[in-house]
């Protein structure tokens, strides 16, 4: 009897032909998004590390850093339907996911209709999303988990693609409702956008204050999105990336520190099975928006501080000695590295 063919997506001949494809569309879209975008380029490629991996994304940032800009730039050069929401104290559930009015027709009779709010989008902006009340972010984050709402009993889909790219301040903490940490562990990665360099920078002072501007193109549709989207999650991963993944993330975990007494006592709580979940999709995207077909531990190394700094926290008396989320994962990534 003949071995059975392997399914036609997992063939690797298959898989090559696909990722070749995807690779000059991704570096199509990196290039149209540099002409608009500057200085930015980490940023750049873990937001669409994050969308390949079908995920949503935390951008953490002073104002003024071109988070809106990215976001809108996104949106146009993949072709996804992008809206914005201004997080406020007052905002409430309806004004994000929409609501039933009761409207007359023409002859007499009344009845319901749903009107959907601007989380019905494919790319939705949640702007300063730690200025809403807890009960505002909690129907958000429903919705990113379980991509749809449920509207006077009525369950109603969200469009696919549905990415949300979240922003918060991390200056202004007054007056603000910090996000729990189990509603922060949907986000797959925190993404910190810092002041660009100098050379940046002039070329932002230059070719932002003129009187035109670089403006971005479509350059792949949200079919050609999804379909990038499966591809990552076809993608072959070898057995010493996978082992560098559970040793990174069961050694960020206070109980599972391999016997390090000294990291034990920093970390008060550590990433959960999610944070592995969102490293084996990352790193696959990471590999195909780079151009390769497989992720290699440089990726897990390059992705662990993103995908576990919102994910794990430190005790009083690390913090009271000076230590930091980042010095932590850096001595964790220390021992796979």
């Amino acid at each position: 009897m003949s071995a059975m063919s392997p399914s036609p997506e997992l063939d690797p001949a298959r898989i090559v032909q696909d990722a070749e494809a995807a690779v000059e569309k991704i570096n199509q879209a990196r290039t149209d998004i540099a002409r608009v975008i500057f200085g930015q380029e980490d940023v750049v490629e873990r937001t669409l590390v994050t969308i390949l991996s079908g995920g949503h994304g935390l951008l953490v940032g002073v104002p003024g850093l071109a988070k809106t800009k990215l976001v809108d730039t996104l949106g146009t050069v993949l072709g996804l339907n992008a809206r914005r929401i201004q997080f406020t104290p007052d905002l409430m559930p309806s004004d994000i996911l929409g609501a039933e009015v009761m409207e007359q027709a023409a002859d007499g009779s009344r009845a319901f209709r749903f009107i959907p709010g601007p989380v019905f989008s494919q790319l939705l902006m949640a702007d300063e999303i730690n200025r809403a009340s807890p009960r505002t972010q909690s129907a958000l984050l429903q919705a990113m988990q379980e991509y749809h709402v449920t509207v006077a009993g009525h369950p109603h889909d969200l469009p696919r693609p549905f990415h949300v790219l979240a922003t918060q301040n991390p200056l202004e903490q007054e007056g603000t409702y910090p996000l729990p940490e189990a509603q922060l562990d949907r986000f797959l990665m925190q993404i910190d956008v810092h002041y660009p360099d100098l050379e940046a920078e002039r070329r932002i002072l230059l070719e932002t204050t003129g009187a035109s501007e670089a403006k971005p193109r479509t350059v792949i549709q949200p079919e050609e999105l999804q379909a990038f989207q499966q591809l990552v999650r076809r993608m072959p991963v070898g057995e010493s990336v996978v082992e560098a993944i559970l040793r990174l993330v069961r050694s960020a975990r206070p109980a599972e520190s391999g016997g390090d007494d000294d990291i034990t006592r920093l970390i008060a709580w550590g990433p959960g099975p999610r944070a592995s979940q969102a490293l084996m999709l990352t790193v696959r995207a990471r590999a195909l928006v780079e151009g390769r077909l497989s992720p290699s531990i440089d990726d897990v190394l390059a992705l662990a501080e993103p995908v576990l700094q919102h994910r794990m926290a430190l005790t009083f008396s690390a913090r009271a000695d000076g230590h930091s989320i980042r010095d932590v994962i850096a001595r964790v990534k220390a021992r796979i590295g």
